[in-house]
Order: structure tokens, then sequence, then C-alpha cells
């Protein structure tokens, strides 16, 4: 019988073999496979599987045939082969058990099975192959015939997949081994199957869900064939192949490995595997395709699979860490990540679990520093994983977490995220408290440390510390000292040495007592043959004393029992017996001793507890303060990060988280929508999302919530939380009409609360009914009564929020298109109260009065109807009132003038002064507010109600609006004026109102403009400082009305700017002039440099508010900023940081401008660098540094490299010459800024020889030989030796050496070619005439020095510190002047420095 043998090829069958050997005889064409498939499908009917034998070479012929067949004939042979192969999984079970089983029989089957299983394999293989080709070459086509039929075909293979490997699976189960010569299965059998799966595996879809019952059936396959078929080393070999050449199977070849070790037992081939990729040397997975990604991919996902088998070998993957690969760094980490938490975790790990657990954490807690940022965030994910997990120990805690709150400072975005989410995650899980607060926790630990002290002073009263007895150390000394004394007396007895010693001589005055402490002294340091010495010369000395007495026979003993008298004293051998302390006594002290102990032992746990707390609040309160800066950070997923940071802290009341939420409520104003939506969500989860039993319950916590967020908020954090509440209200909520009746109980004092919570109610309210005017316009009554009543004048605080709340029911607040506005008549009691404040607190002082003032009369103009006529009643009331004070004040004086003293008198006198100057003050700036808000009436409320009425008549009069339309002329339609006209007409009527009207003689407001006008002009006389404030504003206010008025005044409020004494009004002054400036720009253009003189005022206060105006001066347009920025940029580096903050602000903004740095930059530079102002080099350097950090476009850099380069022939001092060199070496020098700075080397190189010139432009060079192409690095460095030749020789000496180089060469002067500075230089030295110079953007031919000019000196080029207008490749666009009126458009409260 012939045997079959697997071969490597399938051509092998065809050459022949050995002895017995199967061979193919006869190989069938294309035409005749059909015809003997019809026969071997009969055979296998009559046969069996056995047919196999007679019938192979027909589905052979199919394997050579392959590409030219059919799909039916391939078909039929599948199906035909699969039917073998399961006929035989069949047949085979019984037949393996028979005992009577021949070996011809034996053989036959053993030869059927192979012949099977190698057709079977090699045909799935090629149908793998031609669906993959058809897949590929299909692709494109969509809807297609062709496409539809491809895909009908590899649907077809697809089904049939997982058959032909379930009938090989259900065939290698069975235990065939028996049927090879002493169950040894050949090698090539079983590779015929793995290459296989393998070759199936390596399809692309195979990782997709529908193609998970084949991944399975691999996988199974697979594991018969490593479990029973001796493929252990082959799959840990192929699993790194497919790595390491199909990325994507990395998930799959985890999950086949991890079912080969769960359900197979074969946990070696996790080892195996791990080996293969630990063994893997660090170059090699450097090269691009070694598949380190799907390396670590494996890794990472095996280790979520089976972490527990891995430990036993992760010490080969630890090598990988110190490696150059970060992705496989990071699955290393995530490995460690996995085991820490799913293995080795809990309480109840045993020593050598808890070493490896410490190790694991100490090695990652090393890569939270590791150079790649990638590995420093995935390190911090797998940390925070531990801690969700709770696989932390506690004793990490605070070590991690201050390492966590390191990372928050990383230069990488993605590693801040993963620190914030780390330290969220420590928070939510905290094992401490469920309230954070250092404060808090301050006197429980002073309180439980004080006890802790207590509990061991008293157990150290009780317990003394155990001293050694005399006894004691007698009994270890004894010994020795016998054995020295006997030699000293041996040796005293042959020659008397021992009486003769000088060494140990008694002085005369040495009494015996001290003699024998000096003997003590000597046993004690165990010098003992001194003191054996001294005692036999002390009974010589002392023969009387009872210390000595007992030595009078001198022998060894009685020396001995002196020493012991002497060390042990008299007590130790004559104690009494009522001196023993009982035992029975100690036994029972015991039980007492025991509880004492366990209580200290508790005590300090409960120190370390608190300890511990204090210690991990105190970083969290530290990463804080760092996170809150983040909330404006540009990345959108750090600043997401960062909000729900905040919302976790103030959910755990940690201190100070409060500020966190406030600074990240102006974010409801963000452009991106999902930081808006991460800041709505977070308030709503903090104040709007309340938890409790009752409705009434929940509006009370949500209200509470609410008023403890506004009480002491500032104006913008008010309006930004208006935003939120509106939401909420207009939202639908179910708490809306129990919040609200929440809100009006707190206000009116049903619910006993304090002022601060009930103002914060009413601005609540009118949160509110800015979604439903309704809230508010309802109950205008009440708010009139409760804040705007008879007690109004006790608390202004209260009634100015009312009045706001009030003021969000108008027009102002809401949209309404085209219908009438919403006013209340005159004599409504709201406005009746509002006078009557103003009026009864214009003669007080309190100090919240002017704020409520401005409110009230801006919801007059903004609601009353006319008025103009409330406020002209309200100025003579309150002129009245004032005057009536004044009056009574002066006879009061005469009155009491007569019987009071001089002294008393004239203190009196400057009291009543004081209160009418603030009354005075108060009454102008009732004045000022009525006349701001008397023009922007006019310009915003009238003109709008003129534009309604006139469309309203224009829709209800069709005939009007059609004669309109036809009479406007040709002219006007191609200028785009239609309509226009009546507009114009419109605005000129408001303007000549405000020109000749509103302070024409017969208006109440011309009366104060006098006043004004004095009060300002006469700071001597007036120095009241609330007086000079109020009469500056509302003169500001006053020539806002109109153009002629601020001409005739506009100089006297620049000499109280200039000259004012005091900050406050030059600070308040300089904010009405930015309102003029906006107002009246070409009547202020002419005082600008006056407005920026004022950035170098000595006043702080005065400076931050300059910068503050000139900002949004700049930033709008109204004011060019050409020729004064270098002050701007001074304030850079103002001491104070507020200052310095708005100035970087201020060149942030400027910086979105298109080239506006850029432009400005050359004028910056020369005005700082100018001797003149004495700037140091490390301000300008920093100034420099944040200036030009703005250019990043390369044509700009190119260009300032020019202009930089260009200034050196100009610049006069070595200073400048620094400072030129030090801005070059600030830019982003890119390849082209490169070649400009050489093209430019006659400019700066006889410069080269100051080390402050030549350091900056060496810097330039280092920076652009690192990370440079070869090319272009070759060039940095010739140019680099030559910067630092002229630097250390001299430019001349070096010229003068290339060029002998050159005339050795034999280089002429006629030398076409790109010119070299050699030559150049020659050019240089020899004198031309009637030669130019050469012009600055000429770069082919200049001088290698800096040439000498020609010109007389009268007509020498001077220094010009101006920016280069010359650029036209890059210039700002400046707009010009605006040329009209801007009119007044603020609704917003106007907001003002005072005390």
């Amino acid at each position: 019988m012939w045997d079959f043998s697997v071969p490597v090829c399938v051509d092998d069958l065809l050459k022949t073999g050995g002895v017995n050997q199967y061979v193919v005889q006869d190989v069938l064409s294309s035409k005749q496979i059909p015809v003997f498939l019809h026969n071997f499908k009969a055979a296998l009917r009559s046969q069996g599987p056995l047919c196999i034998l007679e019938h192979f070479d027909t589905p052979f012929s199919v394997l050579r045939h392959f590409q030219s067949l059919d799909l039916a004939v391939k078909e039929d042979t599948l199906e035909l082969l699969v039917q073998v192969v399961s006929s035989l999984s069949v047949s085979l079970p019984s037949l393996l058990l028979s005992t009577s089983l021949s070996a011809v029989d034996k053989k036959q089957q053993l030869n059927a099975v192979k012949m099977s299983v190698f057709l079977l394999c090699k045909l799935a293989e090629s149908l793998e192959s031609d669906s993959y080709r058809q897949s590929i070459i299909t692709a494109p086509s969509k809807g297609t015939k062709k496409g539809r039929a491809s895909n009908d075909t590899q649907m077809q293979w697809d089904t049939e997949r997982e058959t032909v490997l379930q009938a090989l699976a259900q065939l290698l189960q069975l235990d065939i081994r028996s049927l090879w010569s002493l169950s040894l299965v050949e090698e090539e059998f079983v590779s015929c199957v793995t290459c296989c799966c393998y070759k199936l595996l390596e399809n692309p879809t195979i990782s997709h869900v529908k193609s998970k019952p084949t991944r399975d059936a691999i996988i199974h396959l697979l594991g018969v064939l490593i479990k029973k078929y001796n493929h252990l080393l082959g799959a840990s070999v192929k699993v790194i192949q497919l790595l390491q050449h199909f990325e994507q199977l990395s998930s799959v070849c985890a999950q086949a490995v991890s079912v080969w070790c769960t359900e197979y037992g074969v946990k070696a081939i996790v080892g195996e595997v791990m080996r293969e990729i630990g063994q893997k040397p660090s170059e090699e997975l450097n090269r691009e395709g070694s598949g380190v990604k799907a390396f670590s991919c494996f890794l990472s996902e095996l280790s979520t699979l089976v972490p527990e088998t891995m430990i036993p070998n992760i010490s080969v993957l630890l090598t990988h860490l110190e490696g150059e690969s970060p992705s496989l760094r990071v699955a290393v980490c995530e490995v460690l990540g996995e085991v820490l938490v799913r293995v080795l975790s809990g309480d109840g790990l045993n020593e050598s679990g808890r070493t490896d657990r410490d190790r694991f954490l100490d090695t990652l807690q090393e890569h939270l520093h590791d150079t790649h940022s990638h590995v420093r965030s995935r390190v911090l994910q797998v940390y925070a994983r531990i801690v969700n997990s709770k696989a932390l120990p506690l004793c990490k805690y605070n070590q991690v977490m201050t390492l966590a709150v390191g990372r928050l400072m990383d230069k990488s975005v993605n590693v801040c995220k993963s620190a914030i989410q780390l330290l969220a995650a420590f928070i939510a899980h905290n094992p401490y408290s469920c309230k954070l607060s250092s404060a808090d926790l301050k006197k429980p630990l002073e309180k439980e440390t004080a006890k802790l002290r207590e509990l061991r002073e008293k157990r150290k009263a009780k317990n003394p510390v155990p001293v050694i007895e005399a006894g004691e150390l007698w009994a270890a000394m004894e010994p020795e000292l016998l054995q020295t004394t006997r030699a000293e007396m041996v040796l005293a007895s042959e020659d008397g040495e021992c009486d003769k010693d000088g060494d140990q001589e008694i002085n005369a005055d040495e009494s015996d007592k001290a003699t024998a402490l000096k003997i003590v002294q000597f046993l004690r340091v165990n010098k003992y043959r001194q003191a054996i010495k001294l005692c036999v010369r002390a009974h010589s000395v002392f023969p009387k004393s009872h210390l000595f007495s007992g030595l009078s026979p001198l022998t060894t003993e009685s020396v001995m029992d002196m020493l012991a008298l002497l060390f042990k004293g008299p007590e130790e051998s004559s104690l009494e017996p009522q001196d023993q302390q009982p035992l029975a006594e100690e036994d029972n002290e015991g039980g007492q001793s025991e509880v004492e102990e366990n209580e200290l032992k508790k005590q300090e746990m409960l120190v370390q507890y608190l300890r511990d707390t204090e210690s991990f609040v105190l970083q969290v309160e530290k990463a804080i303060a760092v996170i809150n800066t983040m909330l404006y950070w540009k990345t959108t997923t750090v600043v997401q990060e960062a909000i729900q940071f905040c919302v976790t802290v103030c959910e755990f009341s940690v201190a100070h988280s409060l500020s966190g939420v406030r600074k990240m409520l102006p974010l409801v104003w963000s452009t991106d929508v999902a930081v808006k939506d991460a800041v709505v969500q977070a308030y709503k989860r903090l104040y709007l999302n309340p938890q409790g039993d009752t409705a009434r319950v929940k509006s009370l916590t949500l209200v509470n919530s609410l008023s403890e967020l506004m009480v002491d908020a500032s104006l913008g954090t008010i309006q930004c939380l208006e935003e939120i509440v509106q939401e909420f209200f207009s939202g639908g909520s179910a708490l809306q009409c129990s919040v609200v009746q929440v809100l009006w109980e707190r206000f009116t004092g049903k619910q006993e609360s304090s002022a601060l919570h009930r103002r914060a109610a009413v601005l609540l309210l009118g949160m509110a009914a800015r979604a439903e005017r309704e809230v508010v316009l309802s109950n205008l009554d009440t708010l009139c009564c409760v804040a705007l009543g008879e007690k109004v004048t006790e608390d202004f605080l209260l009634a100015r929020d009312a009045v706001v709340t009030i003021s969000s029911i108008t027009d102002q607040n809401r949209s309404s298109k085209g219908a009438p506005p919403f006013r209340l008549p005159q004599d409504h009691q709201l406005f009746s109260c509002l006078t009557q404040a103003i009026a009864e607190g214009i003669v007080m002082t309190d100090p919240y009065w002017h704020t409520f003032m401005e409110q009230a009369v801006r919801l007059i103009y903004n609601l009353a109807e006319s008025p103009d006529q409330l406020c002209s009643r309200l100025l003579q009331r309150c002129s009245r009132l004032l005057l009536d004070q004044i009056t009574e004040r002066e006879q009061g004086n005469r009155d009491s003038f007569q019987g009071a003293s001089q002294s008393a008198s004239q203190s009196d006198e400057e009291q009543e002064e004081q209160i009418s100057c603030v009354s005075l003050a108060q009454l102008f700036a009732l004045c000022g507010c009525v006349a701001f808000w008397q023009v922007s009436y006019l310009e915003r409320s009238v003109s709008a109600e003129l534009r309604r009425r006139r469309g309203a008549k224009e829709e209800n009069d069709p005939a009007l609006k059609a004669k309109q339309a036809s009479s406007d002329s040709c002219m006007e339609e191609e200028l785009g004026l239609v309509g226009a006209s009546a507009e114009d007409t419109e605005a000129e009527l408001i303007r000549k109102i405000c020109e000749t009207e509103l302070l024409a003689e017969e208006n109440l407001l011309s009366a104060f403009l006098p006043l004004l006008i004095k009060v300002c002009s006469s700071p001597g006389r007036y120095s009241h400082p609330q007086l000079t404030t109020a009469a500056c504003l509302a003169l500001a206010q006053f020539m806002m009305i109109s153009p002629t008025i601020c001409e005739e005044n506009i100089r006297l409020l620049f000499t109280v700017l200039e000259k004012a004494s005091l900050p406050v009004v030059r600070s308040n002054t300089l904010i009405a002039l930015g309102d003029l400036t906006v107002r009246f720009p070409n009547i202020l253009e002419p005082w600008t440099q006056n407005l920026y003189a004022r950035l170098n005022d000595d006043s702080p206060s005065v400076r931050q508010t300059a910068v503050t105006v000139l900002t949004q001066l700049v930033l709008k347009d109204v004011l060019k900023v050409k020729g004064h920025v270098s002050e701007v940029a001074v304030l850079l580096i103002d001491a104070q940081p507020d200052i310095a903050n708005l100035a970087l602000n201020f060149f942030n903004e400027l910086a979105s401008k298109d080239n506006a740095i850029y432009n400005l930059l050359p004028d910056i530079i020369s005005r700082l660098s100018d001797p003149e102002r004495g700037m140091n080099k490390e301000d300008f350097h920093t100034i420099m540094k944040q200036l030009f950090s703005y250019i990043t476009k390369e044509k700009q850099t190119e260009s300032l490299v020019e202009k930089l380069c260009q200034r050196f022939r100009t610049a006069k001092t070595e200073r400048q010459w620094c400072d030129l060199a030090v801005s070059l070496s600030l830019l982003s020098m890119c390849e082209r800024g490169f070649k400009r700075l050489q093209e430019c080397w006659e400019c700066y190189s006889d410069k080269l020889s100051d080390p402050d010139v030549y350091q900056p432009l060496l810097s330039i060079v280092t920076r652009l030989r690192r990370g440079a192409k070869p090319q272009f690095k070759t060039q940095v460095e010739e140019f680099e030796k030559k910067l630092t030749a002229v630097h250390t020789k001299g430019l001349e000496n070096v010229e003068s050496r290339e060029m002998e180089e050159r005339l050795e060469a034999g280089v002429g002067e006629a030398e076409q070619g790109p010119c070299t500075p050699a030559a150049v230089g020659r050019r240089a030295r020899r004198p031309t005439r009637g030669k130019g110079k050469a012009s600055t953007s000429n770069h082919d031919t200049s001088d290698f020095v800096t040439p000498k000019l020609r010109r007389k000196p009268h007509k020498k080029t001077l220094i010009t510190f101006s920016s280069d207008e010359e650029d036209d490749e890059v210039l700002l666009a400046e707009n010009e002047t605006p040329k009209v009126t801007t009119p007044i458009s603020r609704c917003s409260r106007r907001t003002r420095l005072r005390h």
C-alpha cells in the first residue's frame, strides 16, 4: 500500500517521490473536470469517504486549473470535499476504538484523512485569495451588475468558510493521532491546516462584527492544533508575524491567545508570545513596518483578557520601558495598570503580591515624567482607572496626587487633560470624607493631636525610660576586670610598679570621694588598668578613709571587693524587703496598661488619618488654583475637563471651589457651542437640579443655592448667571411657579432672610422676568411698596436692585419689532416713588445713593412717557432741597455762633461744608446722568419711534408708498440711497435738537453748565474729591450733547486730566474722555498724545484705567495706535500684575488683526532702544520676547530680518546693536529668513567683535542646526564658522585671508558668478568714483563693510525711529478717522472708578 505525504507545494505531487509514495498520475483538463467530478460524487455515495483514494486526481486538477474554472465547478468541489471530511469524522470514531483494525486498513484511513484535509485546505486558501482579489477589483463599483455579481460570490464564500472550518475542527478533535506510527503526527500535515487558518485570518474583514463566527471557528481550530498536535511554538511565532504584517489583527490575536489560554488550558502560549515581543531589540522596533503599534495594541488588549496569566512573564516586557518606542512603553504601562486593577488589588494580598504591587506602582510613577507626552498622558489615564477601581493603596494617595498636580503645568495639552481627569477621580473616590475643606479639618486635627500628645506624656510618666542597673554592668565587666586585676597584682608584687606609676598620682588637694569618683569613671569607660592602679594608690594616700579601708590586706580579692563597692554602691547589696515591688501589683497594672496601649494606637491612627486628609485637601486646593486658569484655554477638551473638575470639587465642598464655578460662568457667552453647553449643564447640575421630597423643598434648595452664588457677586457674574437662569425659566420647568413664589416670599420678608438674600431674590425675579414679563409686571406695586416705599432711604442697595429688576420689563431687554413701545404714564406710582427716593437721598451722605440714582434715571427714560418732563421736575425739586438745606444751615450757624466757642464753631462749619460738598456733588451727578440719558433717549427711543411710525404709515397707505417708490431717482437707485432720505432727515432733526435746544437758555440743563465749568476750573477753591470727580464727569456728559460745547471745554477737561492731584479724578476724567473720543473722534484726535501720556502716570490706578480705555479705543479703530504703542509695550513689565495683564491682553487682541503687530514692531524696537529712554537689557528682552511671539508667518519673519539688519547701519551706540541682535534672535527663523540674514551680512559684520552682538546671532545658528536637512545644515555650519572667525580674529583679518586664498586660486576680478563676501569685500575696499550708496533692497551686490557716506555732514542720515512704511507687501490698512458723530448706544450700567 502506498503512502500519501502532505507536500509543501501542490506541484510536488507531480514529481516522482520515494518508494511507495503517492504521485498524481493524470492531471485532467478543464473540460474533463465536470465529468470526473460527477463520477467522484457517485463514488462518494457508493463507497464512502475512502473514494478519495481513487478520485484524488480530480479535485487536484481543480486546484491546478483553479483560475480558469467556473464558479459552479469550484463550489461542487468544495461541497464534495466537505462531505468527505465530514464522513471521515463520522466513521473514524468506531474504527479508532476497534482492536481488529489491520495495518492496511489503518494506512487507508490515514491516507484518506491526509488527502481530504490537504485538498480541502488548499481549496479554501485558493477561494480566499480569489475572494480577496475580487473585493479589491470591485471595490469602486457601486450598484453595477458586475459589482453585485462579485458581491454575491463573495457572500457565498463567506457563508461557506464557517462550514469548512467546522468540518476540519470536527475531524481534528478526534484522536486521529493513533493512525500515525507512534502517534507522531507529521509536521507537514499540521502546517497544512494551520497555514489555511492563518490565511483566513489575513482577511481585512476578519475583525468585523459580521465575521465573528468565522473568527471564532478559526481560533478554536487552532486551539485544537495547539493542544493536541504540538503547535504551541509555531502558533507563538505565527502570532508575532501576523502582528508585524497585519496591524488590524492585534485584537483578533489577543482574543485568540486568550481563548487558547483559558478554554484550552495552554497558558504557556501567553509566556511564549510575551517573550517573543520582549526579546525584540529596540533598534528593530524603531524601523518602519516593525509592527510596534500592533504589538502595543495586542499587549493592551491581552492584559484586559488574561491579566493574571501575564504576571509571571511581565518582567520580559519591562525592558521596553527603557526603549525608544513610546507606543510600546504605553502598552507596558497599560498592562501594569490592568494587573494592578484586576489581580493585585484588595486587602487579601500576600507579601509577594504586595511587593509586586508596590513595584509596579513605582514603575508607573516613574513614567509620569516620561520624555514623550503621549506616554505621560496614558500613564495618567492608567492611574485614573486604578483610582476609579479603588485599587490604589492609601499610602500612595498623597504621593500620586502631588505628581498629578505637577502634571497640570505640562506643556502638552493632552497631559493636562488627563491630569485633570485623574484629579477628578481622586476627589470622587477619595477615602477620606464627603466634604473636603482644610478649614473644617484644622480644628479637629489640632484637638486630636493635643489629645495624642497628652496620652503619650501620660504613658511616658507611667513608664519611665528603662535604665541598666549598676549590678548588671558589674556582672558584665567582672570577668575581664578580674583577669586584669590579677595581672596588675602580679606586676605589683614583682617590682612595685603599681606603686611607682606616676600616671595615677593623686593631687594633694584631692579628697577621697573625688578619687573614688574618678575610679568609677575609669571603670565605666573600660579603663580597668588605670582604675586598679588608682585604687591601690588611694589606699596608701588615704589609709584611714572608710572608702579604701577594706584594702588593708592588698590582695586580688580585696581589690575586687573594693572596686565592686565603689561601682555598685552600698544600696545594691543592702536592699530592704519593703523596697521590693510586689509582683502582684505589677500583674494588676498589666491589664490597665494594655488598654492604654490600644487607646494610644487608635489615637495615633486617627491623627494620621486627619493628617493624610489635610494633606490631600491641600493638594486639591492647590490643583483648583491651577485648573481655574485653564478655563480660558483655547483647547475645547481641556476647558470641558476643567469645567467638570470645578463641578466635582464644588460637590465635595472643597475650599475655594466656588471661585472656579464663578470663573467659568462667563463662558456661557463662548462662541464654542461645546463649551457653552458644558457650562450650562454644570450649573444645572449644581444649582438647577435640586434634591428634595416635595416641590416646595426643591424650590427652597434651588433658591438658596442661587442666592449663595449671587452674594458678593460682581456685575459681570450676575449678567452671566442671568443667561442660565433665563434659560431655566424659559425651559418650562415644573418648579417655575414654586420658585417664583419662594422668591417673592423672601423679598417681601415673609421668610426670614438677610439683606443680601433679599437683594439676591429680587435680582433673580428680574432674571425670570426676562423670560416672562408678567412675573414682575403683575407685582409692580409690591416692588414699589417694599423696596421703594417709605423705608427706601434705609437700604438704597435693595432699592437699586429692585429698579434693575423692574428694568427687565422694558423694551430695551426684548425684541418687539413693529409694536408700539411699552411705557407707563407719568403719574404711575413707580415714578413717584423713584423721584421721591432720589430727592430724599440727594441731601444725604449715603454712599449707595449714586448707583441707585443712575439706575432710577435710566429706568425713567426707558419706561416713562415724556421722561424729560419728569426729570426736569426732579432737578428743580432737588435743587430747591439743596438750597433749602444750605439756607437752614446758615441760619443755624448764625444762631449758634453767639453761644459757642470759636474753635467749636469752626469745626462745625467744616463739617457742614463737607456735607454741602457731598450734596452738591450728588446734584452734579444727577445733572450729568439726566443729560446723558436725555441724549440717549432722543437718539434711540425717539428715533426708533419715528422710524416705526413712518413704517406703519407707509404700510397703512399703499398710495403713499407707491408714490414714494416712483419718485426715487435713478441716481439714488444706483447709489443705494433709496429710502435713506427720510432716515437722514430724522437723524438731522435729532442732532439739531441736541445742539440747539437741550442746552438752550430756556432749558433747565443750561443753568448747571456754568456751575460745572466753574468747579472744574477752580481746583484750589473746590478741592473736595467727590465734588471735583462729579463735576468732571458731569461736564463730560454735558459735552456729549453738542460738539460745540465739547470744543469749548475740551481744553479744560484735559487740564484737569494732567494737573489734578487726586488719582481718582484723573481716572474718572480719563474714562469720560474715552467716551467723548467715541462720540466726537474728530474733536479729540489732536489730543491723542495727551491720552497716551497717562500710561506713564505715577498712580497705578490711573495707568490701569489708561490702558483699559486705550485698549477699547484702539481695538474699535477709534484711535490710531501708531507712534504710541511703545508706551503700551512698556506696561508689559509694569510692577503691578493687573496692569501687565491688561497690556498683554491689548497685544493679544491686537494680534488678531492681520499684520498689526508686524507693522508696529520696527517702531517699538526703535523707541525702546533709544538711549534717551534708558531701558535696561533685561526689560527690553522681556518685552520683545512677548511681541515676537505674535510673528508666525514666514514672510513676515523674512521681511523683519531684512529691516532689523538694515538698522545696524544707522544705529549709533553699542547698546542699539545689542538690542537689534537680540531682536533677531527672538524671531522664529526659517530657511528663507536665514538666507536673508546671510544676504545682509555687510550690515552687521563689522559689529561682530562685540560679544553682545555675536552671542544672539550664534544662538540663531544653534537653533537652525537642530533638525535641519543635510544640505541646509551645511550652509548653517559654514555661516557659523564665518561668524566665529570674524568675532575672534576681526573682520579685516578674515577678509585679507580670504582674498589671499582667492588670489592663489587664480580667481580674477572679472570672474562671473555668484558674488561671495570675500570678493565683495575686496571691491568695497577699492575706491570707486561716481558710485552711489547701495540700495537697501538690492540683495545681489552689497558692501561687505558698512560703507562710508560720501555726503556732507549736514546731510548725514540720522536715526529715525519709525516703522518702515515703504514695505508694500504686508501693511496694515489703517482706517480713516470717522467723520460722523457716533450715536450713544449703551443700555448697560456705566461703571466708574470711585473710592
